[in-house]
């Protein structure tokens, strides 16, 4: 499953790129490293840069993309604004719902330090709480796909949970499930029964954040299939601000969220999908043994993978990037 990104990021198996080029790279050119002097950065994950501003952070997002756990030495240009700017929509739709940690609006003027870095910043970046993030993935599922799919093929379960009999590769499941998971610091998330996410993070806050996992979950689907893209499954990351939980990181995008084409979905096998699909199938057809370091995406794949990006974006919202 995609859900690579989150706050306590994960060692990055990439090439080492220039820093300096990469900041005054024209526009046009995705955003691989940045730095910004005089600020002090906090971390550096799979995507995004996390930069301490005293009582707030704040998270950029890059146009990197990873695939089988290795970042691309090349990125996708925008990718970045559309996670960015995604998150942004759905996470003030969903006030309602959850508190969030945003602290501004994806309008709002920068602050006076950050002025100086305006351009690069500009779409893709949020000012956030510091919020203690929960050390569980909060995964939910609405249809049969990824490591879902794997283990109901052995054992008619998903993460302990005993589905039907007779379902399909892609099929809607009856309810959507809450299947949380580790964080990993290197490799893949490993898929846990609640009863362990519990032990966890404690049982009411567990069941909490299950709780508002599934419905945030049904809400963003029902609203995503209005405008013709079945949100599969996602994941979601919960932190602690004042004693109070709140949902933060990134909402429902094509790096967190498998997103369908409506109209083309078609239960019995796998489906395309507004993510990395352009990027996976290529490296499948490479003699890559999927260790660093990473080949080079080629330009089709490149421009193929951002047109998908910013597809979902316009989809989602009805506006253009």
């Amino acid at each position: 499953m995609p859900f690579g990104v989150r706050l306590n990021f994960a060692i990055i198996c990439h090439l080492k790129f220039s820093t300096d080029s990469a900041f005054f790279a024209p526009m046009n050119e995705p955003l691989l490293e940045l730095d910004l002097p005089g600020i002090p950065k906090v971390k550096s994950g799979k995507v995004r840069e996390m930069f301490d501003l005293g009582d707030r952070f704040l998270l950029v997002a890059s146009d990197r993309i990873s695939a089988f756990d290795c970042v691309m030495p090349n990125g996708i240009p925008r990718k970045g604004e559309v996670l960015t700017q995604l998150s942004h929509f759905w996470f003030e739709r969903f006030t309602s719902i959850v508190p969030n940690h945003l602290l501004a609006k994806a309008s709002d003027p920068l602050p006076a330090a950050l002025q100086p870095y305006a351009e690069k910043l500009k779409g893709r970046s949020m000012i956030v709480k510091k919020a203690k993030p929960l050390a569980i993935e909060c995964v939910v599922r609405g249809y049969l796909a990824g490591s879902g799919w794997s283990e109901y093929k052995r054992q008619q379960t998903v993460c302990g949970i005993k589905l039907p009999a007779g379902l399909k590769e892609s099929s809607e499941l009856p309810e959507p499930i809450f299947t949380p998971a580790t964080k990993a610091e290197t490799g893949h998330d490993e898929n846990i029964a609640f009863e362990q996410a519990a032990q966890i993070v404690g049982q009411q806050v567990a069941e909490q954040v299950r709780e508002a996992s599934i419905k945030l979950y049904s809400a963003g689907r029902e609203y995503a299939r209005q405008r013709g893209i079945i949100i599969a499954d996602t994941k979601f990351e919960f932190g602690i601000f004042d004693g109070e939980i709140i949902l933060i990181d990134e909402v429902l995008t094509p790096d967190s969220s498998r997103f369908w084409p409506a109209d083309q979905y078609q239960p019995g096998k796998g489906q395309p999908s507004f993510d990395k699909q352009f990027v996976r199938d290529y490296l499948e057809t490479l003699q890559w043994n999927k260790t660093p370091p990473a080949p080079a995406l080629p330009a089709e794949v490149v421009n193929k993978t951002r047109d998908k990006y910013l597809e979902a974006y316009e989809r989602v919202t009805g506006k253009k990037l």
